[in-house]
């Protein structure tokens, strides 16, 4: 394939382990502003210990997504490796969690929003002002996501960056300024403040801060080198998180600290509620009122703090949103929820059904409650029961596959009678299962909303399964491409080609380029690395990468050049058929585009890859092909 210069500067659309890394801390990082508050009011002078013990189940929750996510490198997260271990009723059981879990983001980041811009004007920290900011919120979000207007990566990625140093700004100046271990002994009560049930309910709370790890699962299909860019974005993420987790409870505690009130109760004003006096709502703005600064350095302090929570809940709302469409979209692909949630406006070309009944209507519901510790529970029991489902699902595949070559394992493993099992997927699997039941037994409100919302997820599946679709609920059955208008044009929604530095392979990019211009159509532009059987899939090629780089960013350039959405895929693998084949069945592809030259003799008319995926493809194959002498 001829050189071709870059058309289009700026942000990459194939992400790499940085971009990867800044776009789900934008979207982990933001749980500070709330998950603070909420697990303080249980945890009170435990809450560090608490986020302490979450961080390492998290850590163990993360090392599974990391290699289900590169086993599976498509968006779905818990709900896809549930689907590849188990059967589709346990993945509808894990996508219908997520939901939860995507719509109480977006209740709880819109609900703080104005609690955050209450140093504006005050009647937003209390209710009704802050229900009413936040549905506002929500019906802003919901509207321009059926509109279309994208996301500015580049500032997403900024605002991360921003806010994480910001955060460890605040956790230096705490140190200097306030922090006392005197005062933090102080706080301790064993088992009176918090109580003992209290402190183990503190633990799936306090998950609220990591929302966010589907994040890299849903941008998985985005990765160049998922093998690699994905386990150490994932690592990154947990890292940092886990630093400040680790350092800003201890700020805040001694900043406000734990204290009997008028009632005889042990209390922390970081838990108390706007109208007691504290800052559950908005418990970084508690911290820097509190954190010793006077004057004009406390006002600049307070509105820049306020400025840069509110925009960064804002983002996080606004991802809460994609993620709800982005998770309908796929269950109704795989027929779990009616073909009418994957449709998509005919003007605006976007699921407006999914982002208007998920996003917009159930999530505006839950925020009339005006309850944050009910919040956080309700996303206790979702992302409990999701992220126990995940850990199961690799434990499964691990025992089931156990002589299959895996790209990727995370570690730690024990290998008993021929199985590496996974150490961090049977620890975090029970310590997530013990904390979704700490919830259920110990919240009832949470308990019948949760149960009730499972329940009635199932038997809308149940119903809609069997009488419209007339498939088991155990069956994994893919929705038809779209047939539009009486010329039976099939609507190409993702189209697969594979490519090499060759004539053929810029063919194949022009056809694919013309046809995703007329629709609307994503390309995804695929390099397969053979690995020798002599080797590792997972072991350094500097040579063939440099050279399946250079041809993959020529290839974007040439679509670019076209106005195409693309994205590349570096694919290592044994042979390059089946892995064309995987990633098209993956990604759902209604078409794979590839060049050829055709052989005059020989068996394999067009070479065996072509042959291989012809014969072994459930996508239409369309061949641009040129003479060549044998």
């Amino acid at each position: 394939m001829p050189r071709r210069r870059r058309q289009q500067q700026g942000l990459e659309r194939v992400l790499g382990t940085p971009a990867l890394f800044a776009t789900a801390y934008g979207n982990v990082g933001s749980s500070i502003y709330y998950a603070l508050g909420v697990t303080a009011v249980l945890a009170l002078g435990l809450t560090p210990i608490v986020f302490i013990v979450s961080g390492i189940i998290f850590a163990a929750t993360a090392a599974t997504y990391a290699e289900g996510t590169v086993r599976f490198p498509e968006a779905g997260g818990s709900s896809s490796f549930a689907r590849h271990a188990f059967n589709e009723l346990v993945s509808f059981g894990a996508a219908w969690a997520q939901m939860l879990n995507y719509i109480i983001t977006i209740a709880i980041s819109a609900f703080f929003v104005p609690h955050y811009l209450s140093i504006f004007w005050k009647p937003l920290r209390d209710n009704p002002g802050d229900i009413i900011g936040g549905i506002a919120v929500i019906v802003l979000l919901v509207g321009l996501n059926i509109v279309g207007i994208r996301e500015a990566a580049g500032l997403n990625i900024f605002l991360a960056v921003v806010d994480f140093a910001t955060q460890l700004l605040l956790v230096v100046l705490g140190f200097v300024l306030i922090f006392s271990p005197h005062v933090l002994k102080a706080n301790i009560h064993l088992g009176v403040a918090p109580s003992w049930p209290n402190f183990l309910l503190a633990i799936p709370v306090a998950m609220i801060a990591y929302t966010g790890i589907e994040t890299v699962s849903n941008l998985a299909e985005e990765a160049r080198d998922p093998s690699r860019a994905i386990p150490r974005s994932i690592s990154w993420v947990a890292v940092a998180v886990f630093a400040i987790y680790f350092t800003l409870p201890w700020i805040a505690l001694s900043a406000l600290p734990v204290h009997l009130d008028a009632a005889g109760h042990y209390v922390t004003r970081l838990g108390q509620t706007p109208d007691q006096g504290g800052f559950q709502n908005d418990p970084v703005l508690g911290l820097v009122e509190n954190l010793g600064l006077h004057g004009f350095a406390l006002d600049a302090a307070k509105v820049y703090v306020g400025v840069l929570a509110a925009t960064i809940l804002f983002i996080a709302t606004n991802a809460g949103v994609i993620g709800a469409s982005r998770i309908t979209y796929a269950m109704s692909s795989y027929r779990q929820l009616p073909n009418s949630f994957r449709r998509l406006h005919q003007r605006f070309k976007t699921p407006w059904l999914s982002i208007l009944v998920f996003a917009g209507f159930v999530s505006s519901i839950v925020v009339l409650t005006g309850k944050t510790t009910f919040l956080g529970d309700m996303y206790a029991f979702g992302a409990m029961l999701s992220f126990t489902i995940a850990h199961a699902a690799v434990i499964a595949m691990r025992y089931r596959d156990r002589d299959v070559e895996l790209v990727f394992r995370a570690r730690p493993n024990l290998r008993v009678r021929g199985v590496d099992w996974p150490l961090f997927a049977i620890l975090g699997g029970l310590g997530t299962a013990l904390a979704w039941i700490s919830v259920v037994i110990q919240k009832p409100d949470a308990r019948w909303a949760g149960l009730g919302w499972l329940a009635g997820g199932l038997v809308i599946y149940a119903v809609y399964r069997l009488r419209f679709v007339r498939a088991p609920l155990s069956r994994t059955v893919r929705a038809p491409a779209f047939v539009l208008g009486p010329s039976l044009t099939i609507e190409y929604r993702t189209i697969i080609v594979p490519v090499l530095r060759n004539a053929e392979s810029e063919e194949a990019l022009v056809a694919a380029a013309r046809l995703a211009a007329d629709r609307g159509a994503l390309v995804v532009v695929v390099n397969v690395l053979e690995v020798p059987l002599d080797r590792s899939l997972d072991s350094p090629m500097p040579e063939a990468e440099e050279e399946a780089e250079r041809v993959l960013d020529d290839a974007q350039a040439l679509l670019e050049s076209y106005g195409v959405r693309a994205v590349t895929r570096l694919v290592r693998a044994r042979r390059a058929g089946p892995a064309i084949v995987e990633e098209a069945n993956r990604r759902n592809a209604e078409l794979i585009i590839m060049g050829a030259a055709r052989r005059r003799t020989g068996k394999a008319i067009f070479g065996n890859t072509v042959d291989y995926v012809l014969k072994a493809s459930h996508s239409r194959v369309l061949i641009v092909a040129g003479e060549r002498a044998a």
